[in-house]
């Protein structure tokens, strides 16, 4: 069964391959609006089968992947920042605090009827940055696309102090609960 990951991210991309020989990608331009009341975990997961619902319509008889990661502190989640300045307010909110990094994912083969969901989520704690830290790190322009204003894949490791949790959810794609929904949605 051909597989199809609906997402644009690279890292998703990258870490896909290690466990799925060969798949696609199709990107996803489905609505990552959070409602009203709507708890971070289930805005995870309702978005990740958004995203692959969405990809699913025109591949109905591949094993569709969707995910969505979010960083939450608290019951903030924090997005992909708009801004340097809204970069440097998420990182100063992290510094010195513990954080959940949340993925929601959702695996579908339309023609089969197969719908399987999942989340994972994984602590992380920040050591405390200083202004000057978060500048040099904001310099970079890496934190442009990531959630929370940071990758823990890149240089934005040094920001960790701790995690309990799979490092790869950290980075966008939980591998051991990508895997099970994969196997589960091939044998049935």
């Amino acid at each position: 069964m051909k597989i199809v990951l609906a997402s644009q991210s690279p890292r998703r991309k990258e870490l896909l391959a290690k466990i799925v020989p060969s798949f696609s990608v199709v990107p996803s331009g489905a609505d990552e609006t959070r409602t009203v009341a709507e708890s971070a975990e289930r805005y995870v997961v309702r978005v990740a089968q958004a995203k692959a619902e969405e990809v699913a319509a025109a591949h109905p008889d591949s094993l569709v992947i969707g995910a969505d990661t979010a960083v939450v502190y608290e019951e903030h989640i924090l997005g992909k920042p708009v801004s340097r300045e809204d970069a440097f307010g998420m990182l100063s909110m992290l510094s010195g605090k513990e954080h959940r990094v949340l993925t929601g994912l959702c695996v579908i083969v339309k023609s089969r009827g197969i719908i399987l969901c999942d989340a994972a989520v994984t602590h992380v704690r920040f050591k405390r940055l200083s202004k000057a830290v978060i500048d040099g790190y904001l310099d970079t322009h890496v934190y442009l696309d990531k959630a929370g204003s940071y990758g823990i894949q890149d240089i934005g490791s040094v920001f960790v102090d701790s995690i309990d949790g799979a490092f790869d959810n950290v980075v966008g794609l939980p591998l051991v609960e990508t895997a099970r929904l994969i196997a589960a949605a091939q044998t049935r």
